[in-house]
């Protein structure tokens, strides 16, 4: 059975400017969940989960990340899969340009002008490193909730794998593009870097790369380049609106697919941009023991108003492109795939647990608190969280200073090892529930 995913990219929740285009683009959005669903109804599916590469938000604004949740929400009902099987990566639009101080955005070019060397020095530092983070606090909470945290020393962020057979399966690495985006980001000026180019290489795995910008908005895209193809089977991006593929051999026996993304909801929708989405499929080719991928490229029909199949992107193709996987070769020996029933989608599981204290051994959760720090994170606001933290993990009742997000993430783990889970899901409830009242 294929893992099969919602790609979305640039939703911009928050971009409109008037109730006009505010009506179209939810009315586009509310199509695209109803032409997902059918789309897998007709082949008695359903999906592992969402990817969506990058600005998720237009400003970066909590209530832009609030109305996006739960429209992720419906989404993630409507084609089956569990809400925390959504992957997230940040783009530029994800980032408060008004957090932008004149002393950051000169931290920014500084680095733009010393490249590795300095990003390095400030990543190293707590409070350099932290104020590099303070234009992403509304989309860090939101992708906290998800498990899809922003790793503060600038490395990458991997948590998420599906297994397509046994012995054989995807891991999901998903970097920042956004680390030194400033107010204005021209081709070429951006740094992934090291920390985040060093992609791991494990037999029987084949890893898909999800950022936001492609690879040609980098100073470092040399180096990067290097590591993606040699240790990277898929990257998927998005940011320019626009779609692309290309499919190419490293060298014998080694391919790589670069996949660009449409815009879900671009700037304005006039001859070349429109409302666009994917559904991806990956699955194992046994025969040839590689990773097969099957894109469904979705784009507007402005004459019928709804979605359809992309048949210029796929240029008379059927979109099935089977990718030849020296990491599956690195693997123990081939074994028979097992079926799984029909509609029952491979589940997208962590590899490594993003509960975690500061320096301590992370915690295995189960689906009720994977549902918890969803909540917790994404829908509680940070004064909210405060509360329940001294409530239930033991802080002194004078806490008033605002917790970063790895003492934040710490004491969330406090009170899962401590059993305290009950208390916590009647505190969000409780929390919620007051919410709702105010308004």
């Amino acid at each position: 059975m294929a893992a099969i995913f919602i790609h979305l990219s640039d939703i911009h929740f928050g971009q409109e400017k008037d109730g006009g285009w505010f009506k179209t683009n939810t009315d586009a959005k509310e199509r695209l969940m109803t032409d997902a669903q059918s789309e897998l109804k007709a082949r008695g599916v359903s999906a592992s989960g969402i990817i969506v590469t990058g600005d998720i938000a237009y400003s970066a604004k909590p209530e832009e990340y609030v109305a996006a949740g739960a429209w992720l929400d419906k989404l993630a009902e409507g084609v089956g899969c569990d809400r925390d099987s959504i992957q997230l990566v940040p783009g530029n639009h994800d980032i408060d340009r008004a957090a932008i101080t004149p002393a950051l955005a000169w931290k920014i070019e500084s680095i733009r002008k010393e490249g590795d060397t300095l990003l390095d020095a400030f990543l190293d530092e707590k409070n350099d490193r932290e104020s590099l983070f303070t234009r992403f606090a509304a989309y860090r909470d939101f992708a906290e909730g998800y498990g899809c945290d922003l790793d503060s020393r600038g490395e990458f962020s991997a948590d998420h794998a599906v297994e397509l057979a046994p012995g054989r399966s995807l891991r999901f690495i998903r970097l920042n593009s956004a680390l030194i985006c400033s107010k204005r980001d021209e081709e070429g000026s951006l740094i992934l870097g090291a920390r985040q180019r060093v992609i791991p290489e494990v037999g029987g795995e084949e890893v898909v790369v999800l950022m936001h910008h492609p690879l040609h908005w980098f100073m470092d895209t040399v180096e990067a380049r290097k590591y993606i193809e040699n240790r990277a089977r898929v990257v998927i991006s998005g940011h320019e609106h626009f779609p692309s593929l290309h499919v190419s051999a490293v060298e014998a026996d080694c391919d790589l697919m670069m996949l660009a993304a449409g815009a879900t909801a671009p700037d304005d929708v006039d001859e070349k941009y429109t409302y666009k989405y994917n559904i991806l499929e990956f699955d194992w080719d046994q025969h040839l023991d590689a990773l097969a991928v099957t894109i469904n490229p979705r784009t507007w029909d402005d004459d019928h108003k709804r979605f359809s199949k992309d048949l210029e992107f796929l240029e008379g193709g059927q979109g099935r492109h089977t990718l030849a996987s020296p990491n599956f070769r690195r693997g123990r020996p081939p074994v028979s795939k097992v079926i799984t029933p029909s509609g029952d989608a491979p589940k997208v599981n962590a590899i490594v647990n993003p509960i975690s204290g500061t320096g301590k051994a992370e915690i295995d959760i189960n689906a009720r608190d994977r549902a918890l720090r969803l909540r917790f994170f994404r829908d509680l606001n940070e004064a909210q969280r405060l509360k329940i933290l001294i409530d239930l993990a033991d802080l002194p009742p004078d806490v008033s200073r605002k917790l970063d997000h790895t003492l934040e993430r710490a004491f969330f783990a406090r009170i899962l090892t401590k059993g305290r889970g009950d208390e916590l899901t009647a505190a969000i409830e409780m929390a919620l529930s007051k919410a709702g009242e105010k308004r």
